[in-house]
């Protein structure tokens, strides 16, 4: 089997698949030191710029002096500090839950949540776009996968109508890759039309979203809700919120909670900061948003193909994996760091330059991307 790594490897290098880490010497920034070079970054997923806040670093300090660098266990062994019970219920609050469950990743989170919730043989229902660790949950449940059209509502009624038994309508809140939103209305009423449990990952919308970050969904308007930490908070980290019974029965058979060490108090404090930042730093969102605004009709302007999105995720459609890495390596000899994004993250023929924003973005700054993706056009789709 090992032998035939390598083979496999050089495949997936000549097919323009492969994937490679660059090294990034210094913090999170819109400005990046990275392989020994200057680069201007449209790829982090740090929507409001709060990674490098001082005031964030400050409370990760006086964390590790109170509580340490690590957390030594597991939440239901010695982990669970006056810190992250803290956090969980001013998560809880925030988004209008009766409480919420801190999980080291998103990834973590989703896992934990499918694998807890659904049974062998349930019917889990997915938009066919949701994020991999939704994918992956609902295989590892055990579950029956069913996957509906992309924010396809007449679709996901054809699918529930032919599944039987306790159901599971799952989907992210803003995807991922195209950057648009969960028709998070329709999805309500019709999970409640067929008495489906629904659940929304809402990584990329909590604290861009909503007032005052709350997110794409409105306070208790799903039954499940999964957030991440590590992106617009800046920190790391993810929660579910909900019911006190979804909670318990999380704490007790969510096997990405009960079987991992606690993510470090210092970070809990960390959050806990930011999370009061997100609320009361509107201008925050209101840059961003005007960030996205400005890109998309200079973009639109420029015969960019761009998908209908308005957050700060903006996909330019490439087709194939050779455009995208090329147009990503002219965009880098430039000085702009934006990756590729090839198959099989997304489908075969959907490779693309995936533009996010953050609010530490200037115009400027986004200006010159637009000049240098005009230089990009002379590479043929």
């Amino acid at each position: 089997m090992l032998e035939k790594l390598t083979i496999a490897l050089a495949e997936r290098q000549a097919q323009g698949l492969y994937r490679q880490r660059r090294i990034v010497a210094g913090p999170q920034s819109v400005v990046q030191q990275m392989d020994g070079r200057t680069v201007l970054s449209f790829c982090s997923n740090d929507y409001l710029g709060l990674a490098v806040d001082p005031r964030l670093a400050e409370a990760v300090q006086r964390g590790v002096q109170q509580y340490g660098v690590g957390s030594g266990a597991a939440h239901l062994v010695t982990g669970h500090t006056a810190a992250h019970h803290a956090l969980e219920e001013e998560l809880a609050e925030f988004v209008g839950a009766e409480r919420a469950l801190l999980f080291s990743t998103g990834y973590m989170a989703n896992l934990g949540v499918l694998t807890a919730l659904a049974r062998a043989g349930d019917p889990i229902v997915q938009d066919r776009l949701n994020h991999a660790s939704l994918l992956d949950g609902a295989r590892l449940a055990g579950g029956r996968l069913h996957r509906y059209r992309h924010r396809d509502m007449v679709d996901i009624q054809r699918v529930l109508h032919k599944v039987t038994g306790r159901c599971l309508v799952v989907s992210d809140g803003v995807f991922s890759m195209d950057g648009d939103l969960a028709p998070l209305a329709e999805l309500c009423q019709i999970a409640a039309q067929h008495q489906a449990t629904l659940m929304i990952d809402d990584a990329h919308g909590f604290g861009v979203l909503g007032e005052q970050g709350r997110g794409s969904v409105r306070p208790g308007q799903v039954p499940i809700y999964v957030a991440t930490l590590g992106k617009a908070l800046g920190v790391a980290g993810a929660f579910v919120a909900g019911s006190a019974a979804l909670i318990e029965t999380l704490i007790q058979q969510a096997r990405s909670y009960i079987y991992t060490t606690a993510m470090p108090a210092a970070l809990a404090e960390a959050v806990r900061t930011s999370l009061r930042i997100v609320a009361q730093e509107q201008w925050r969102r209101d840059h961003l948003q005007a960030l996205v605004q400005f890109f998309r009709h200079e973009a639109k302007r420029l015969g960019l193909p761009l998908l209908a999105s308005d957050t700060p995720i903006q996909p330019i459609m490439l087709g194939s994996a050779e455009v995208a890495n090329a147009w990503s390596e002219a965009l880098y000899q430039q000085g702009i760091l934006v990756t590729a994004i090839r198959p099989p993250t997304v489908p075969k023929g959907n490779a693309r330059l995936r533009i996010t924003f953050s609010a530490a973005h200037q115009m400027d700054q986004v200006a010159q991307l637009l000049t240098a993706l005009q230089q990009c056009k002379a590479i043929s789709p």
